[in-house]
C-alpha cells in the first residue's frame, strides 16, 4: 500500500510538473484511458451526445454510444473513430455534463488528429448553463478544432453573444513541419479570471481578453464549463468528404487533464 500511495505522489507531481511553469498546479480531473482493450469510455467520467442532427453546423455524421466508434486500445488511448457505413456515417461526441465541470484552470489533452477532406475534430468546452442560457450566452471554448483539408492547422477559438460561429474570437496555430495526423500534440487553454490563453505543444499563439471583444458585448467565461470531445464528418466549415476521404478515421486521445491553480501564499506555493 504505501508503494501504492508513493507511485501516485510520484505521478501526481509528475503530472504538475508537466502543466505549466510558475506558480504550481494541482491536477483535479483527468482521464489516462488505461482500460482494456474495446471497452467504452469510462461512464463515471463522460456520457454522450447522439443522434443525427446536423449539430447546428449541417455534419453528416448519427453519434452513437457504440464501442464502434468510441473505446479504449488497451495501450492508453481513447479512440473516437469515423466510419463510413449503411450509406452515411457514424461517430462519437462525448462529453462531461452532468458529470463534472469547471470554473478556471488548466485544461488539456494529448491528441492525435485524423486528416482528410470533411474531417472535423474537436477539444472543446461548454457553459454548464446552456439548458437555461442557451447558445451562445452560455460560452463556448474552443480548445482546438481542425477541419481535415488543412491538416497543418488548428484553431483556439471563444463565441459568445455578439461574437459566435463565423465572429467567433480566436486565431490559427500551424504545426512547424508535417500535419497534426502524424504525431501526438498537447493541446491546451489557462483559463483565468478575465483571460484565456491558447496553447500548442506550451507554446502560445493567443490571449484573449475581455478587451477583445467587440464594442457592447458580454465576456462569458467566469462560471463552471463542461469538456467535450467529438469527430465530426461534414459541415459548413470543413465541407463534405469526397473520393480522396479515407475511412475509418480516428482521433486517438492520450490523456485529458484539468488542473487548478495552487492559491498564492499556499504551502504548495512556497
Amino acid at each position: 500500500m504505501i508503494r501504492i500511495l508513493l507511485l501516485l505522489a510520484a505521478l501526481s507531481a509528475v503530472h504538475a510538473q508537466d502543466a505549466a511553469p510558475g506558480r504550481p498546479w494541482r491536477l483535479v480531473w483527468h482521464d489516462e484511458f488505461d482500460q482494456p482493450a474495446g471497452t467504452a469510455p469510462d461512464p463515471a467520467k463522460w456520457t454522450y451526445d447522439t443522434g443525427k442532427t446536423g449539430w447546428g453546423n449541417n455534419e453528416l455524421e448519427n453519434y452513437t454510444n457504440s464501442t464502434a466508434n468510441a473505446f479504449h486500445d488497451g495501450e492508453g488511448h481513447l479512440v473516437i473513430q469515423a466510419l463510413a457505413e449503411g450509406g452515411g456515417y457514424t461517430s462519437a461526441r462525448l462529453k462531461t455534463q452532468g458529470i463534472a465541470a469547471f470554473t478556471y484552470g488548466r485544461i488539456e489533452a494529448r491528441i492525435r488528429l485524423p486528416y482528410g477532406q470533411g474531417i472535423w475534430p474537436a477539444f472543446w468546452m461548454l457553459g454548464a448553463d446552456i439548458s437555461t442560457a442557451g447558445w451562445p450566452r452560455c460560452g463556448e471554448i474552443d480548445i482546438m478544432e481542425n477541419i481535415g483539408k488543412e491538416p497543418g492547422t488548428v484553431h483556439g477559438t471563444i463565441h459568445g453573444p455578439g461574437y459566435s460561429g463565423g465572429n467567433g474570437i480566436g486565431a490559427p496555430y500551424v504545426v512547424p513541419a508535417g500535419r497534426f495526423a502524424d504525431e501526438f500534440h498537447l493541446f491546451a487553454v489557462e483559463w483565468l479570471p478575465g483571460s484565456i490563453q491558447f496553447s500548442v505543444d506550451r507554446a502560445t499563439y493567443k490571449r484573449i481578453t475581455p478587451a477583445d471583444l467587440p464594442k457592447g458585448t458580454t465576456w462569458v467565461y467566469d462560471h463552471p464549463f463542461f469538456l467535450l470531445l467529438n469527430l465530426a464528418v461534414g459541415g459548413n466549415w470543413p465541407g463534405y468528404p469526397d473520393a480522396s476521404t479515407v475511412f475509418p478515421q480516428r482521433m486517438t486521445v492520450d490523456y485529458v487533464r484539468v488542473y487548478a491553480r495552487t492559491p498564492a501564499g499556499s504551502a504548495a506555493d512556497r
